[in-house]
């Protein structure tokens, strides 16, 4: 018999892990509530033809097709054609209805959108969603990249004002002010503005090309930008002009001065310039001066999704080596794939693995989230168990995460078990305790022990 094993590229997770991301989710619930957002969610699986062609040519790559089970064919010319086709399976790009006609969701944003327009007569726009679930994408598993992972959305549907973006922004901010995270770096840009870089480089043709070539900037470097622009045609000379605005340095005013220097001559780009003025302007309104986090123009920031059309935004920390762990954007006709025009969206997404791997790494969750239990009651059994039993219930009627060991065990064994679980405290319901109405209180942390009424006890515990 083979060892049990799970797919590569997915995890299981156990109670301490759980623990901790419920910590990071719950806190982003929180902060998109205050917001002013609502909850949402939708199916696993998508329609194939609600997820192909909308994520530019890698990422409908990365989509995993789900394989129809032979029950949809129900005449025998219908079984012959899949058994025909069948070996074609293995190609990534096949996608005949015949064989596949379900995809598992690759993002939220497009089910999202799909949403929007099933459900457009009973929305109230602007509609601002939230929205944390699983999506699962078929790339190669390494460090911080699954091919099962949890995202956390929240869009705002319905509105063309750029207050949406800064709200967005400090949205981001007090994310990770909030869950302690340092060195947050947040990178903005507008694919006008990319546009524009892709006029003034003259290959005007060629934006996709260029902003999916400069999407790899970080993991292969600027020599591997001009290769990947000339095997997309880009000549050298277009590879300069676009090189001479990503390095661009200075405060974000300052950027932003020089590029309305340099993008005169393209309108489109002096749009997206302006875009990110405005943005800036009314972040800095909204924004809360003591958090720590810092909003950067950066011009090579590409988001290689095909359906971005304004401000793009990525969230890097410098104190982990990680990749981006959030990114979004504007999409001003998202809806428009699915019948429904002229809506245009802002949203932003939470790598919730990358940031549980940061905030591991970086030693920065509670200690308490370790546990859920604050408490174990050992165990004596006979009249110390019912009197056992007593003290649990009025320790949870006061609100204390509190459990028995339901066997009378060895002492010994009770209390190993007390300290893999890494309880901070232990009860010792004993003759002398229930004799007496008293309860020993075992401080695990420090090693003290003491003897104290149940109302003392309580006290204790929810003040540790």
């Amino acid at each position: 018999m083979s060892k049990p094993s799970i797919p590569q590229g997915t995890r299981d997770f156990s109670p301490e892990v759980v623990r901790k991301r419920q910590y990071i989710l719950g806190t982003l619930r929180s902060i998109f509530e205050l917001y002013g957002f609502q909850p949402l969610e939708t199916p696993s699986m998508e329609n194939l033809t609600t997820l192909m062609g909308k994520y530019g040519e890698e990422g409908d790559r990365l989509i995993f097709k789900i394989l129809n089970n032979g029950m949809h064919a129900q005449k025998d010319a219908d079984k012959e054609k899949m058994n025909q086709e069948w070996s074609k399976i293995m190609e990534r790009s096949y996608s005949s209805p015949v064989v596949t006609e379900r995809a598992l969701r690759y993002d939220l944003t497009i089910p999202f959108a799909r949403y929007v327009v099933m459900n457009q007569n009973e929305i109230a726009f602007p509609f601002r969603r939230y929205q944390m679930q699983p999506v699962w994408r078929a790339d190669r598993p390494q460090k911080g990249r699954y091919r099962e992972f949890w995202q956390c959305d929240c869009d705002v549907v319905g509105s063309n004002s750029l207050v949406n973006e800064a709200e967005l922004l400090c949205i981001y901010r007090a994310a990770f002010e909030q869950l302690k995270v340092p060195q947050i770096t947040i990178k903005i840009n507008s694919r006008k503005l990319l546009a524009g870089l892709a006029e003034i480089a003259g290959v005007p043709d060629q934006m996709m090309e260029m902003t999916i070539a400069l999407d790899k900037l970080d993991k292969i470097g600027w020599d591997g930008v001009v290769k990947e622009l000339s095997e997309r045609g880009i000549s050298a000379e277009g590879a300069e002009k676009i090189k001479t605005v990503i390095d661009l340095t200075g405060s974000n005013d300052e950027k932003i001065i020089a590029l309305e220097t340099m993008m005169q001559s393209s309108a489109i780009g002096m749009a997206g310039i302006a875009e990110l003025k405005n943005i800036t302007k009314y972040h800095e309104q909204l924004a809360d001066k003591n958090w720590s986090s810092t909003v950067m123009v950066d011009i090579s920031l590409a988001r290689g999704l095909n359906y971005y059309t304004g401000f793009i935004v990525e969230v890097m920390c410098g104190a982990v080596k990680m990749g981006s762990i959030g990114g979004g954007g504007r999409y001003d006709d998202l809806t428009g794939l699915f019948g429904l025009k002229g809506l245009s969206g802002v949203g932003i997404s939470f790598g919730i693995d990358r940031i549980y791997d940061v905030i591991e790494e970086l030693n920065l969750f509670p200690d308490q989230l370790v546990t859920g239990s604050k408490v174990l009651l050992l165990n004596f059994g006979g009249d110390n168990e019912t009197y056992a039993l007593s003290v649990l219930q009025q320790l949870r009627q006061a609100g204390i995460a509190a459990e028995i060991y339901p066997d009378a065990a060895k002492f010994d064994k009770q209390m190993k078990y007390a300290n893999k679980r890494g309880l901070p405290f232990v009860i010792l319901p004993g003759d002398t305790e229930r004799e007496s109405n008293k309860l020993s209180l075992k401080n695990f942390v420090t090693g003290e022990q003491i003897m104290v009424s149940l109302e003392e006890c309580i006290n204790l515990i929810q003040n540790s």
